[in-house]
């Protein structure tokens, strides 16, 4: 009886440990248009098995537009410009115009 009791701590002991070592949870997730992705627990986001620290959106008019564009960035960037959101979107040639993956991702892309 007194090993039984000692293992039933033992056990207790283990899975409490265990739990106070858990990950970041999710607190939602969203699907965006172009890829879904989550807000954690701890206020950071994530999209693709990657983590940003912020959710941006810009909104704007492009040239020759007749509605506005949204564009909702997850980034490791604390601001990015319309300009740059527009041309990482996929509106430029230039592949200097787009962000890598750990610096920014298109999430959502809308119009008003």
């Amino acid at each position: 009886m007194k090993k039984l009791t000692v293992i039933f701590l033992c056990l207790l002991l283990a899975s409490t440990a265990l739990g106070c070592g858990k990950k970041n949870g999710i607190r939602a997730t969203y699907a965006g248009n172009i890829n879904t992705y989550c807000e954690m627990k701890d206020g950071t986001w994530s999209c693709n098995d990657r983590s940003y620290e912020y959710r941006l959106e810009r909104r704007g008019r492009l040239p020759n537009a007749g509605c506005d564009s949204v564009f909702v960035y997850l980034s490791n960037l604390p601001d990015i410009s319309f300009e740059q959101a527009a041309k990482a979107s996929g509106l430029s040639s230039d592949t200097a115009d787009y962000f890598a993956a750990e610096d920014a991702v298109l999430v959502e892309l809308q119009t008003e």
